[in-house]
């Protein structure tokens, strides 16, 4: 499924406003999180976002864009006004529509599954002449998150945990309107194989590149992660993983018809999890090395700082395990490329203290500090112990935990800064990505050894 995903305003239109907060951070930082819920937890969904910082962009680019990229879906994130007269939640498609039509069957769904969580009243679903549900060639439809002016809904907008449970309304209407399949780690299945589409291994990143961007001129998603065989650096374009070779086989083609003929598949079983009874333990050892962790990161955005050694270090000191650490931080700031309400200056990469677009949070003199403030405050969660003191405190909400109250990963749901229902389980799917891509170049190796 291919969703175009629309934050509505953006630059020099911050469109409603109210009780300090603006319209266009609201619905930024709601669809940010419904593309990192989509991408993580299921299988099969590409998601192409208007906007994914503050910038302006007109009406008409949003849906040429969508109608020139072939989107299944279009679904646009607003949030209302009424000069403090109203208040609630309600969602849109075309006037001309009927109650039959495919756009009211999957606004129907979205509907029921997002006010079930978001807290707000239900003012209905309506119709209207929306330029971006009337210029779009597929089903789209738009939602309203409540009155920004309202004094009840904005104080729930300011709430880090009620954009994140609007955002898992809006994937829970959609995973059920399209019936998405989740991964399969989410799913609870913890054996198997995973499918990779190879598009293409190159000597020189630049050709890599070439590839990836050829690819995504004709619409298909890739991205270059490299290997060592041999003791030669490769560069790799992947072009999907999937748990059913089905899926992978349909990927496959779409690459070979995008004039790849010599893609092909590889297969891989799931990695196990760490020898651990307890579970995913917060306390516990390190698994992965700093420049495995490094390497993680780059595969999905270049750019990554190189933060491994001091997850690595820290967590080692602690008795956490610095390289789920190290994934959580991958979960909160997209791959260190802090599309959210916190900015890279400020070198906090768990969201320590942030609470909404007029709140980003702690700030940190140097990224190290940040790493370590980030590892001090899974300590407080996990353990009771006194914190050892070979480093400052530098966690300024250490002493507001509730000491000892989260020793899993899992335990973090609604107690963390952007808390939900499933928050533990979204950090625990990139960590087990990180572990089966590790796995595979290992495995890679072993067979040019073998050869």
């Amino acid at each position: 499924m291919k969703l175009y995903l629309d934050p509505g305003h953006g630059g020099s239109d911050p469109g409603a406003q109210g009780n300090g907060l603006k319209e266009k951070e609201i619905t930024l930082d709601i669809a940010i999180k419904i593309r990192t819920i989509l991408l993580n937890d299921y299988e099969n969904v590409e998601v192409k976002m208007s906007r994914t910082s503050d910038v302006s962009k007109s009406l008409d680019q949003r849906t040429n864009e969508a109608n020139s990229w072939g989107a299944d879906y279009y679904l646009s994130i607003h949030c209302n006004s009424a000069n403090g007269s109203a208040q609630g939640y309600e969602d849109f498609i075309h006037s001309s529509l009927s109650d039959s039509s495919a756009a009211a069957r999957y606004r129907d769904i979205l509907h029921e599954e997002i006010s079930k969580i978001n807290q707000l009243k239900n003012r209905g679903k309506k119709k209207a002449n929306f330029h971006v549900l009337r210029e779009t060639t597929m089903p789209a439809a738009l939602t309203e998150n409540g009155f920004i002016d309202h004094t009840n809904d904005a104080s729930l907008m300011k709430e880090a945990s009620w954009r994140q449970k609007t955002a898992q309304g809006h994937v829970n209407g959609l995973a059920r309107a399209f019936n998405l399949q989740r991964k399969a780690n989410d799913a609870g299945n913890n054996s198997g194989t995973v499918y990779k589409v190879i598009a293409g291994s190159f000597k020189t990143k630049e050709n890599a590149e070439e590839r990836v961007s050829s690819l995504r001129s004709k619409s298909v998603e890739s991205f270059v992660y490299s290997i060592t065989i041999s003791g030669e650096l490769w560069y790799r374009v992947q072009a999907g993983a999937f748990s059913t070779r089905e899926n992978a086989e349909k990927r496959l083609e779409e690459v070979k018809q995008a004039g790849i003929k010599e893609a092909f598949i590889v297969s891989e079983a799931v990695s196990p999890k760490p020898d651990d009874p307890s579970g995913y333990s917060i306390l516990g050892p390190t698994f992965l090395s700093p420049e495995q962790m490094d390497q993680y990161a780059k595969t999905a955005n270049p750019n990554a700082i190189k933060l491994g050694n001091d997850y690595f270090t820290f967590g080692e000191y602690y008795g956490i395990r610095g390289d789920v650490a190290f994934a959580q931080a991958l979960h909160e700031t997209n791959f260190f490329r802090f599309t959210g309400v916190v900015q890279s200056s400020q070198n906090n990469f768990c969201g320590l203290g942030t609470t909404g677009p007029d709140q980003p949070g702690a700030s940190f003199s140097t990224p190290k500090e940040g790493v370590l403030a980030h590892i001090q405050h899974l300590f407080a969660y996990a353990s009771t112990k006194a914190l050892p003191d070979k480093y400052p405190l530098v966690d300024p909400r250490f002493n507001l935990v509730s000491r000892g109250s989260a020793p899993t990963w899992t335990d973090l749901n609604g107690k963390w800064a952007v808390p939900g229902t499933d928050y533990g389980q979204m950090v625990l799917s990139i960590y087990e990505r990180k572990i089966n891509a590790t796995i595979q170049q290992l495995e890679d190796i072993l067979q040019m050894i073998k050869r």
